[in-house]
């Protein structure tokens, strides 16, 4: 049986734990300190809780992160320092362009590999495949209704309370969205990632009134042709800021762990 560790406990990683496959065990589970001993009571003796990665007895197959993007900066370098192989869902940190170099080069001298997972969007593989002959642009919108945005940047831009239709409120570089909108910097960035970067990735964010659910169109374009893809996604019972598809894509992770036909 495989053993993974989570980085996070929160709606997507409880999520998660219910998905698991029944050939992957969750073995370790890393919170913040003073959330340790509830985890703990929680989740019972099976799991080891700890706030360190270097407190971890044993040695997990897979480190799964959701933690948001203060998890991530905390524990990356632990995780790989360690050799651990680690996927990441808060991909937002890596518009921080020193933190995205700085784990590159330090993965790199440790001889690990951090992978970056889809979560709420598809096409990433599409994507990065087609940057290895070019890509000449791609963009990426997203699209919710107006209440959705509240709490954000975007009630500096527009009157969110007064829109009858849809109005687009921001144009910019995916690292500016990921910047100025950090509760929805991860889909930007991994679309920045997979292809053109964080500065030549365009990104459109617009409130609709019109919208039951949250819309990612992505639009790219390069030798291998165009491609266009859109997607509208729900997000979790428990947690309305957190999508779904999200968290199926760390349990994807696992099933791949255990699978011997991976897709």
């Amino acid at each position: 049986m495989k053993k993974v560790a989570f980085i996070g406990y929160g709606a997507m990683a409880k999520t998660v734990h219910a998905l698991l496959p029944e050939s992957i065990q969750l073995a370790w589970v890393i919170v913040t300190e003073d959330g340790v001993a509830a985890t703990q009571q929680e989740l019972g003796p099976a799991v080891q809780v700890v706030s360190r990665v270097d407190a971890i007895l044993g040695t997990p197959d897979l480190v799964l992160e959701m933690a948001g993007q203060p998890g991530l900066k905390a524990h990356a370098k632990a995780v790989l320092q360690r050799q651990l192989p680690l996927a990441v869902i808060s991909v937002g940190a890596f518009a921080d362009s020193a933190f995205e170099q700085e784990i590159r080069e330090f993965a790199s001298s440790q001889g690990a590999q951090l992978q970056i997972l889809p979560g709420a969007i598809a096409g990433i593989d599409g994507i990065a495949a087609a940057r290895t002959m070019g890509l000449d642009s791609v963009v990426y919108q997203g699209r919710k209704k107006p209440a959705s945005w509240k709490g954000s940047y975007a009630e500096q831009l527009v009157d969110l309370d007064a829109l009858t239709e849809a109005t687009v409120f921001f144009r910019g570089s995916a690292r500016e969205a990921a910047q100025k909108f950090p509760a929805n910097a991860n889909v930007a960035a991994t679309i920045a990632l997979a292809g053109v970067g964080m500065d030549a990735t365009q990104v459109e964010l617009i409130a609709d009134p019109a919208m039951t659910r949250n819309q990612h169109r992505i639009r790219a374009e390069g030798a291998f042709g165009e491609m266009q893809i859109e997607m509208q996604g729900v997000a979790l019972a428990s947690n309305p800021k957190t999508s779904t598809l999200a968290a199926l894509s760390v349990v994807r992770a696992c099933y791949q762990l255990g699978d011997a036909l991976v897709i």
